[in-house]
């Protein structure tokens, strides 16, 4: 392997492009999938309720790398087809997140002055078009500053895929170690992590000050 800057440079950019992608496509399926799991947990049918708190219960509570492990080696251990490495990475992280994003969307929500609902209804508004008219935008702003957090923990928790040999940066940064004997590649990659963290904090910064609009 090269080790002078350039191609170092270039070959952990190879990885940081399959630690974006478990980024990119964990948001995708966890944003909408935890508005599912939060009105599961709201619901009025109470085994829907309890099942959709149990599981958010359970995921909050265990380590992200334990979810990993479990989800890629369990239906193997139990006679059924495993997952390849990147279907379980994209999953545990998805229900993980979708979970953790539940509970912010269940705060928001809750949050939300109950006269606005009773004034809805007054106005002989729809539970349909109160929420998507009325509700949904001030939600989204009292969610901005807590989902900006678990995003920003997102880009970290990446690199936990390595343990079921997904190859992410981190993993790549730690094959200069086994194979040259430097050290300088892995502690390289904290950059990368460094600037893309950077660049989302600056993007939803500026997104939470547009959502003030909706403050009441």
């Amino acid at each position: 392997m090269n080790t002078d800057f350039l191609s170092v440079t270039l070959y952990l950019l190879e990885g940081f492009g399959a630690t974006v992608k478990i980024f990119l496509i964990t948001l995708l399926i966890a944003i909408p999938l935890g508005l599912l799991i939060c009105f599961g947990s709201m619901s009025k049918f109470q085994p829907l309720r309890w099942l959709m708190r149990t599981l958010v219960w359970i995921i909050r509570g265990t380590p992200l790398m334990l979810q990993l492990i479990i989800v890629f080696y369990g239906p193997g251990l139990l006679g059924w087809t495993a997952f390849s490495v990147e279907m379980a990475t994209y999953i545990t992280f998805s229900v993980n997140y979708a979970c953790y994003f539940s509970e912010i969307y269940r705060g928001g929500i809750e949050n939300v002055p109950r006269g606005q609902y009773e004034a809805c209804q007054v106005l002989g508004m729809s539970k349909k078009d109160t929420f998507f008219r009325v509700i949904l935008m001030q939600v989204v702003r009292k969610i901005v500053a807590p989902m900006s957090n678990e995003i920003i923990t997102l880009v970290k928790d990446t690199s936990l895929a390595r343990i079921i040999g997904y190859y992410e940066i981190i993993f790549f940064g730690q094959k200069y170690i086994k194979l040259e004997g430097i050290l300088w590649p892995l502690f390289y990659t904290g950059a990368f992590y460094l600037i893309f963290s950077g660049l989302l904090t600056v993007l939803l910064r500026k997104a939470e000050k547009k959502m003030s609009y909706y403050n009441v």
